[in-house]
């Protein structure tokens, strides 16, 4: 089963780095993974809208920490900045900000420091966490714990029920995961994008899925028989199944559209389009992010 996509041109995100109790001071935090900012993600960032300036809190630096395999990331770094403001229509017109912690420089605080530290250094009003959420040093501590240290610490707590998957057909395909309950996960995600059911990615992410890719790749090539070619190296984030997704748009600056197809092979990535005219190509040639979005429109 593929999609369609939408292939969209951007500028890589630059943002500014301050000390975090200037960034989250007053705010509430949603604690968690956020590598695929699901629908489960955005639930958070919804009930934290509700009680304050709402903010996540993203660790940075478990893989090298724990020792496991680099892999790609399901959203673009570049690209975060961009699906938080799409939340915005959710979380009362307010964009979440997400801000980094090295997960070095907590790994080996107990739940009680933990909440100390957002509470006296980040300077947090209240925290929102997923009911199977676990913290401190050998994820000690439990919500109910969670819940109380903010207690003793002044601080709101939030505890957020898990958004289920309607489709459960996971539990027989994917991997074995004791912490899945059929709650929608970064795990299922990426499940789905290997399986190249765009519909089902879409259905979890609550958007359609964006692969960035770095133009700035030497062996990227534009305009040969209208047709952008481009290895698998210069992806940013997590490919689709390899194979052919038809009935696709090129989407410039959010307003022009170009009908397209792309093609993806175990090396490269190929977007073909009759209308790839010389300005457009330029326009590619000069773009240093290129962004190609799947659609979620089942082939007939």
């Amino acid at each position: 089963m593929f999609m369609g996509f939408k292939l969209i041109l951007c500028k890589p995100n630059h943002p500014v780095k301050l000390p975090f109790s200037l960034i989250v001071s007053g705010g509430i935090v949603a604690l968690g993974k956020f590598d695929a900012l699901h629908v489960g993600h955005r639930e958070l960032a919804v009930q934290a809208s509700k009680a304050g300036i709402p903010f996540l809190m993203s660790f940075v630096g478990m893989a090298e920490v724990f020792g496991w395999e680099p892999r790609a990331p399901i959203v673009a770094k570049c690209d975060r900045k961009r699906v938080l403001a799409s939340w915005a229509s959710h979380c009362g017109n307010v964009a979440p900000t997400e801000f980094h912690v090295d997960f070095s420089s907590v790994r080996h605080l107990s739940p009680r420091q933990f909440v100390e530290k957002l509470s006296k250094e980040f300077g947090v009003r209240g925290v929102v966490a997923g009911e199977n959420y676990r913290f401190g040093y050998k994820a000690a501590g439990d919500t109910s714990e969670l819940v109380k240290l903010c207690e003793e610490y002044g601080l709101g707590a939030y505890i957020v029920s898990s958004v289920m998957d309607r489709n459960q057909c996971i539990r027989d395909k994917g991997p074995n995961n004791s912490k899945e309950r059929g709650q929608v996960s970064s795990t299922r995600v990426r499940h789905a994008l290997a399986e190249g059911d765009m519909r089902y990615v879409s259905e979890l992410l609550g958007r359609k899925h964006r692969l960035m890719l770095n133009m700035r790749n030497q062996e990227v090539l534009v305009g040969h028989e209208n047709r952008i070619s481009a290895p698998k190296s210069s992806l940013l984030n997590l490919s689709p199944k390899d194979g052919l997704y038809d009935n696709c748009s090129l989407l410039f600056n959010e307003k022009t559209v170009v009908p397209c197809r792309a093609i993806i092979d175990t090396t490269h990535i190929y977007v073909e389009a009759d209308e790839l005219g010389s300005r457009t190509q330029v326009q590619l040639q000069n773009c240093r992010v290129l962004g190609i979005e799947f659609d979620d429109t089942e082939k007939e």
